[in-house]
């Protein structure tokens, strides 16, 4: 397994890690996700160790804290051979106060993440969006004081615009605070977006990209084709988890798995290990969230490491998954000189 540094820190981490979206399975939306119980989360923690991926990623909205208590249990007796990430500021309640980045809020929900996960600390915490309503200086003082006290190791931040960020690491800067190391982001094949202003502010602020949804929201697992029925079992089956998903073109999907179906000829990999790996070629890239509903879906996934797309075959899948950019990047493209792109 492959580690890589998490941004500006000295932590290192690997290449893949295992989402827990799949543990639990209560309710419609978490349900056309997977359904994981204690046993079977068990079993894929043990093939994740065996084969060196010790980093499992949660939230405390994961089937309504479902997915840590699993989680929890299932690293039980080996929690200094893991490394775990989840995330807060979604609704967690009816009051006023469960939402959000406030201190009232981050603290009582890294409370909630450390009773339902089992530990004394979270090695990378990280707020699930921008909470506009709270002022960036209180969220950054709560986390700093978390860091502080030990109950968290590092933060970092998801689903955040380029501003929202920048800004945020501006007052970390300016007032001493912990700053965000991780940019927990949706980046695929067929939705290349974090590309046209998050990546250059990742490579130049030194924040990692941890990626989540490398499949596209499960287009490109290597079930859905031309002229072809969707698979019985998957989350685009459900009205509710299909439409909360990044909407995508159905042509661009298909051209795009063109591509991946004659790469995957050529090289004997399958269609979701192609798009992982390409993934992991990109700049800024340092994690990989994977998700399994089963073992079979984990083994695949891990295939996507211990080997390198060619230069051609990355050309090729660029070109496959280019889209007209908005502005101002396209006008940028014509100043390449001395503003070129990070890809």
């Amino acid at each position: 397994m492959e580690y890589r540094q998490l941004g500006g820190s000295g932590f290192s981490v690997p290449v893949l890690s295992l989402g827990t979206g799949t543990f639990g399975g209560q309710g419609e939306f978490f349900k056309a996700w997977g359904g994981s119980d204690v046993a079977e989360a068990t079993r894929l923690v043990d093939i994740c160790l065996e084969a060196g991926l010790n980093m499992f990623d949660s939230a405390d909205g994961y089937s309504g804290g479902a997915a840590e208590e699993i989680l929890g249990q299932a690293i039980r007796g080996r929690r200094d051979q893991v490394i775990i990430s989840t995330k807060a500021t979604f609704r967690r309640g009816p009051g006023p106060n469960d939402v959000g980045s406030s201190r009232h809020h981050l603290l009582r929900a890294v409370e909630g993440s450390l009773r339902r996960l089992g530990t004394d600390y979270i090695d990378l915490f990280q707020l699930h969006a921008f909470d506009a309503k709270t002022p960036i200086e209180e969220t950054l003082q709560t986390l700093d004081d978390l860091v502080r006290t030990g109950k968290i190791r590092y933060i970092g931040c998801s689903n955040f615009s380029g501003w929202h960020l920048m800004k945020s690491l501006a007052i970390s800067d300016r007032n001493g605070l912990a700053r965000y190391v991780a940019h927990q982001a949706y980046y695929s094949l067929i939705g290349r977006d974090y590309e046209w202003e998050l990546m250059p502010l990742a490579l130049d602020q030194h924040v990692s990209a941890v990626v989540w949804s490398p499949l596209g929201w499960g287009r490109l697992t290597g079930k859905i084709r031309r002229s072809a029925p969707r698979p019985e079992v998957s989350r685009l089956q459900s009205k509710v988890a299909r439409e909360a998903g990044p909407p995508v073109d159905d042509e661009y999907v298909y051209r795009v798995v063109d591509v991946l179906d004659e790469i995957a000829l050529e090289s004997g990999k399958s269609v979701p290990q192609i798009a992982i790996n390409w993934l992991l070629q990109r700049p800024s890239v340092a994690n990989v969230i994977i998700g399994a509903r089963n073992e079979a879906q984990l083994r695949d996934n891990l295939g996507a490491i211990g080997w390198s797309l060619t230069s051609s075959q990355i050309a090729r899948l660029d070109a496959a998954s280019e889209v007209t950019l908005p502005y101002p990047y396209w006008h940028q493209r014509g100043f390449q000189e001395r503003n070129p792109p990070p890809v």
